[in-house]
């Protein structure tokens, strides 16, 4: 007579799972998933008001080194954000050929194609303000769980459990396209369906796809809604997310980098207000 295996449930506060890397930075992987994608805002928004390459590079040169004292070597941030350096490149490119033309002409290939000093000192300022504003960015998105950040969402910020919860799913869910699509594609061979136009083919199986996608979405919803995530009364949460204070020593750090950048434009003179156009 087979015997019977026991499977032994363990309280949700008693559990103790493996931790997984949250971030390649000691330091950055101990803050709350909400309070890296706020400080990743406090960072980034307040680069748009100059472009100047005074506060783009003590910015960058800022965030290099707190990053580097966080774990992460300057090697490993050129590795980890290589296409952040790519994008800035082709802006750089392209506003030295196309942009404000000012001071000396360097290089003059026609009314379209003009480089001259200011061009390339505007070039120059978007390369460094590209990089600083993406770079932490990256850094800061790279480890991050979706499953934290949506715990934090709704305890934290108190965003509505079933809008972010939803989201969560959708996201779970949308790795699957990609097994569905081949799913898809072997089911149509199999019945002879694949042999026509390869343009016809693809728009067959995407709407194949759109209508598969519908009808998970539906079941999500429905599983949902049987979970109470429609109603009004107040739900448990199996994992606590809060605040602590290496998050607020985060957000210090987040507010001062900013500011050192800014004032060090300021008070140099280099100071160019972003939507105005610059000068040197």
């Amino acid at each position: 007579m087979e015997q019977l295996k026991t499977i032994s449930v363990v309280p949700h506060k008693e559990r103790h799972d493996d931790a997984k890397p949250a971030s390649p930075s000691w330091f950055v992987a101990k803050i709350n998933p909400v309070s890296r994608f706020i400080g990743a805002l406090i960072l980034c928004i307040p680069m748009f008001v100059t472009l100047d390459v005074v506060s783009a590079s003590v910015a960058l040169a800022l965030e290099v080194l707190l990053l580097w004292i966080g774990g992460v070597a300057p090697w490993t941030v050129l590795r980890k954000t290589w296409p952040v350096w790519i994008a800035a490149s082709g802006s750089f490119i392209s506003v030295s050929l196309y942009g404000k033309t000012s001071g000396a002409v360097l290089v003059n290939l026609g009314d379209v194609v003009v480089i001259s000093q200011g061009s390339l000192y505007l070039a120059l300022a978007t390369f460094l303000r590209v990089a600083a504003i993406a770079v932490p960015g990256v850094i800061l998105a790279l480890g991050l769980d979706p499953t934290d950040l949506a715990d934090g969402l709704v305890q934290i910020l108190h965003l509505p459990s079933r809008f972010v919860y939803g989201g969560l799913a959708g996201m779970r869910m949308f790795t699957l396209l990609q097994d569905d699509w081949r799913a898809l594609g072997q089911s149509r061979r199999s019945r002879g369906l694949g042999d026509g136009s390869a343009v016809k083919r693809v728009f067959s199986q995407a709407f194949s796809l759109l209508v598969v996608s519908i009808r998970r979405g539906t079941k999500l919803a429905t599983a949902m809604e049987a979970r109470g995530f429609g109603a009004d009364a107040p739900r448990s949460q199996a994992r606590k997310s809060s605040l602590h204070a290496v998050d607020w020593l985060f957000y210090v750090i987040c507010v001062a980098v900013p500011v050192i950048a800014l004032s060090c434009a300021y008070f140099t003179g280099y100071w160019h207000w972003a939507f105005t156009g610059t000068g040197n």
